[in-house]
């Protein structure tokens, strides 16, 4: 593969990259396009950021986007429970770390609030998102085919929420392993708060950002198999203004390459 590759599946927009780092650049400059559009409809814009290592190269392509942050309200997908508060693996930690100091965000509403009870920090979370439904989600697929921490056990794609419990299922709590966030498997929560399928599928758009060899298994799923909630990510191809970035090491088994 020498050039940019693009296919549809379904609705879902696809475009291939040999490299992550081109594949993090193209979907930044997407990101950005589809902001200052918000920015210029609504007068701002919000976005809802997912935290994982495989999400660095476009991250890192975003912060040095025209983009007028002041006017852009950020918000997270998911959170782990049980961690210190200053855990480095957290993802409010996280995303503070690679992205949310380094701009002048308008607002920043971190998932985890140590003074609330993890009912209360959904109930929370879910009028931020009633009250400020998101624009633009920014989300990478798990190698278990997850979107947030919606494992296939427990993802509802008609989910009544917006905002819950789940148990992380093993899959999915190796992968933070793989990713260096753990130095094993005993360290990592087997529970989270995270964002529901219903929440992410009203957002106006989806940007998917999928690089690497691990996840490729996970990419054939969700782009050749049934959109079942065995591979929860299929669910993006029924989105109205969702796309799907991939490197060449993620896109192989999927796109024959």
């Amino acid at each position: 593969m020498k050039e940019k590759m693009s296919t549809k599946v379904d609705k879902l927009d696809v475009d291939v990259y040999e490299t992550r780092e081109e594949m993090g650049k193209a979907a930044a400059r997407d990101a950005e396009r589809r902001i200052n559009h918000f920015i210029t409809e609504y007068g701002e814009a919000t976005i809802v950021f997912a935290a994982a290592p495989s999400q660095n190269d476009m991250l890192a392509a975003l912060k040095e986007t025209n983009v007028d942050w002041t006017k852009v309200r950020a918000l997270h997908m998911d959170e782990y429970m049980g961690l210190p508060v200053d855990h480095p693996a957290g993802f409010g930690n996280f995303l503070k770390r690679v992205i949310f100091d380094a701009l002048p965000f308008k607002e920043i509403h971190y998932l985890y609030d140590q003074n609330l009870e993890p009912e209360e920090i959904c109930d929370r979370y879910s009028e931020l998102l009633e009250e400020f439904p998101p624009d633009l989600i920014l989300l990478g697929v798990g190698e278990n085919g997850h979107l947030a921490f919606n494992d296939p056990a427990v993802a509802d794609f008609n989910d009544p929420l917006a905002v819950k419990i789940v148990e992380l299922d093993e899959v999915c709590r190796t992968q933070q392993v793989n990713d260096g966030c753990f130095a094993d498997l005993s360290e990592v929560p087997e529970k989270a708060i995270t964002i529901t399928l219903s929440a992410i599928m009203n957002a106006k758009e989806t940007i998917c950002v999928v690089p690497g060899e691990l996840k490729a298994p996970a990419i054939d799923r969700m782009l050749n198999g049934g959109i079942q909630t065995e591979c929860p990510a299929s669910i993006l191809r029924t989105h109205e203004r969702s796309s799907l970035y991939l490197d060449a090491d993620s896109a192989k088994i999927a796109l024959n390459l």
